[in-house]
């Protein structure tokens, strides 16, 4: 399988991901947010589905462009931005370099930009900046992933609606981390990082 192929079919697999698990994520969203993560992350994926069957993509840069400019068009609440973000920056990367910590170090700084979060305050992240740091190092696991997920729970959220909810949102995990954990197992699972 070509680099195209495989992180195409990271896209499908993702894809498939969300749209097995939109109801979970509803669920963590109904605990601290406005319970429908899952709806518009599902709609955003059929949106990407769509594109992708009836696209061809030679390169990477314009995979990420395209699934960046379907999720910040047709996802609605912060997840269609923050995530077009990280897709419309990993783009601007990817025409210039084929290196993945490269990619995915601006696809996190995308979403740092626009979320104007940092690690710690309980949003999509606290896995995205770990998982980034384990693809430059050769360690990304889906463990790792769990893990970090995981630590989003104790945290007190900071941003977004979760943060009106102060100390009654510890104790629930965070809906974006959840659903940036299946982005990196659907990564993972695609072989992208093999090489």
């Amino acid at each position: 399988m070509t680099k195209i192929d495989k992180m195409t079919q990271w896209m499908y697999l993702f894809i498939e991901k969300v749209a097995d698990n939109k109801n979970i994520l509803n669920d963590l969203d109904t605990a601290i947010g406005d319970g429908d993560h899952g709806s518009n992350m599902n709609r955003g994926v059929s949106a990407i589905k769509e594109k992708l069957a009836e696209s061809n993509y030679d390169n990477p840069a314009d995979l990420f462009k395209d699934v960046g400019m379907t999720l910040v068009s047709k996802v609605g609440g912060a997840s269609g931005p923050l995530y077009g973000s990280a897709f419309i920056n990993m783009a601007k990367v990817a025409k210039e370099s084929d290196n993945l910590t490269e990619i995915f170090n601006a696809g996190l700084e995308g979403i740092q930009k626009r979320g104007k979060a940092d690690v710690g305050e309980k949003t999509m992240v606290d896995v995205w900046s770990p998982a980034t740091e384990a693809i430059q190092s050769g360690e990304l696991t889906v463990p790792l992933l769990q893990d970090a997920l995981e630590k989003t729970k104790d945290i007190k959220a900071t941003k977004g609606r979760a943060s009106y909810l102060g100390d009654r949102s510890i104790g629930h995990l965070d809906p974006g981390a959840q659903s940036s954990v299946y982005l990196f197992e659907a990564l993972l699972k695609a072989g992208v990082l093999d090489e």
